[in-house]
């Protein structure tokens, strides 16, 4: 048996060595330097004021003329060709422009650069010179599923010092995504490394799932025969602990013995991101729940709402579906907002958010025995946030089932039951370190992380050093 584990342990090692340093260096370069993303705070600031007086369309005509007929939000945004509304649903989602219903894809470079030169004035970033770069399904910062409902997307470059290039979405013609140089070099020798991420493998996820998991599993089987022959080879000489080894083999003991916990437990976790489903739930919501929470409305009955009052500088308006009624909320700033209902008015200070109560009536209809809402704080245990700065996320306990509603939008942000925060430990807080004590203290979840990948990755190179020389002796042989 010894033998056969020393055998298994030795090529395996042979065979992920290298990956697993690669892993534990490109893991360091990712917490300082996510993968590229459009955040919420980017893609407000550059949007438009809507100018109000292009819409000839009701919103419940808008809904009619894109065809959806699930559809349960709307959004009125301004483009550099007029207002467009974009017309969502479980399954589908389309724009039509706001002043006559008609398709409002995006089918030209010239339409593409003008929307992205509209987007970097309002980001005040230098748009003299836009160049179209690409039109195509998927590039390398392009390729996660989200962007699906958005491709081809146009890639225009801006010649400004950053280097910055944005994704507009022939769907909608919307910025969905912008990297920058820096980001993207970052990027490629630590988020494209670490996930195994070339375009040619990412783009097909269902391949690059299995080849990424089947990896992953064989990694933590190296893992786990080698910290077990070195607990078995450990040499107990009085009251001290020696290594039979000499050598790199004895570096790679001891410092394997001492990295154990640590590189267990993240290649586990580490493998765990690829679970997607296979032995947790992937919070997902079952069809009763998903049939009250993406419930079509009465869009007629919308129309009411175009009584009240939109201020002239909101630069996106939304009409939303939430337990039956439909609220439309004016977004003038990033972290403010009208919520408004047809029985209401727009809140003054424009910082209206759905209540405890308008969720509470939602949530009892998605399960039994639920509890009064209460307010996700920044410091829970299952952490979550609103894209709106201050607004609240209220979680609702239905017994083991959790509903975690953005009070901003009426989004379900997550559910979570029994096995899902379960694979918040076993994935988030062992592999990201997101413990609340960590988190608390910024700067020493950073040291902690740094030194135990760099941990991994001194323990990693003696294993590459000893597979080398044992490939050196294997075909010379």
């Amino acid at each position: 048996m010894m033998g056969a584990i020393i055998l298994l342990h030795r090529w395996l090692g042979i065979a992920f060595c290298l990956l697993f340093a690669m892993w534990f260096a490109t893991g360091i370069v990712m917490h300082f330097v996510p993968f590229p993303s459009l955040t919420e705070a980017e893609r407000f600031s550059g949007l438009a004021p809507v100018d109000r007086v292009q819409v000839r369309m009701a919103v419940h005509d808008a809904v009619a003329a894109s065809g959806i007929k699930d559809a349960t939000r709307v959004r009125l945004i301004q483009r550099s060709d007029g207002p467009v509304y974009v017309v969502s649903g479980p399954s589908h989602r389309r724009a039509v422009r706001a002043f006559d219903g008609q398709e409002a894809r995006v089918t030209s470079s010239d339409a593409a650069r003008a929307i992205s030169q509209d987007h970097a004035r309002s980001r005040r970033l230098d748009a003299a010179r836009a160049t179209i770069l690409a039109q195509a399904d998927y590039d390398q910062w392009s390729v996660p599923n989200g962007f699906d409902r958005h491709r081809p997307l146009f890639r225009v470059a801006f010649d400004d010092a950053a280097g910055t290039e944005v994704y507009v979405s022939s769907l909608t013609g919307e910025i969905v995504l912008d990297t920058t140089r820096s980001e993207r070099g970052w990027n490629l020798v630590g988020s494209v490394l670490h996930w195994i991420y070339p375009t040619v493998l990412r783009s097909n996820w269902a391949l690059w799932d299995r080849v990424v998991w089947t990896l992953s599993l064989l990694a933590l089987m190296a893992a786990m025969l080698g910290a077990l022959l070195g607990i078995l080879q450990v040499k107990l000489r009085g009251h001290r602990m020696s290594s039979p080894y000499r050598g790199w083999h004895a570096l790679h003991h001891l410092v394997g013995l001492g990295a154990a916990a640590f590189v267990l437990s993240w290649i586990f976790s580490g493998w765990l991101s690829m679970d997607h489903g296979r032995l947790f739930s992937r919070g997902q919501l079952a069809p009763a729940e998903a049939g009250v929470m993406n419930a079509a409305p009465d869009w007629v009955a919308a129309s009411s709402l175009e009584r009240q009052p939109i201020s002239a500088s909101a630069r996106e308006i939304e009409w939303f579906a939430f337990n039956g009624n439909v609220y439309r909320r004016d977004r003038v700033a990033l972290g403010s907002q009208a919520l408004v209902t047809a029985a209401e008015t727009a809140n003054e200070g424009y910082t209206g958010f759905l209540s405890a109560r308008d969720v509470q009536e939602l949530t009892t209809r998605l399960a039994a025995g639920c509890a009064a809402p209460s307010v996700v704080a920044e410091s829970d245990d299952y952490p979550v946030r609103s894209a709106v700065p201050g607004a609240p996320v209220y979680r609702s306990r239905c017994g083991e089932l959790w509903f975690d509603i953005d009070g901003a939008d009426g989004n379900l942000l997550q559910r979570l039951d029994s096995s899902r925060r379960a694979y918040r430990w076993a994935y988030g807080a062992l592999h990201t370190l997101d413990l609340p004590i960590l988190m608390a203290h910024p700067s020493l979840r950073d040291v902690v992380i740094v030194g135990l990948c760099a941990l991994g990755f001194v323990f990693s190179m003696t294993g590459v050093v000893i597979g080398w020389r044992r490939l050196r002796v294997s075909l010379t042989v």
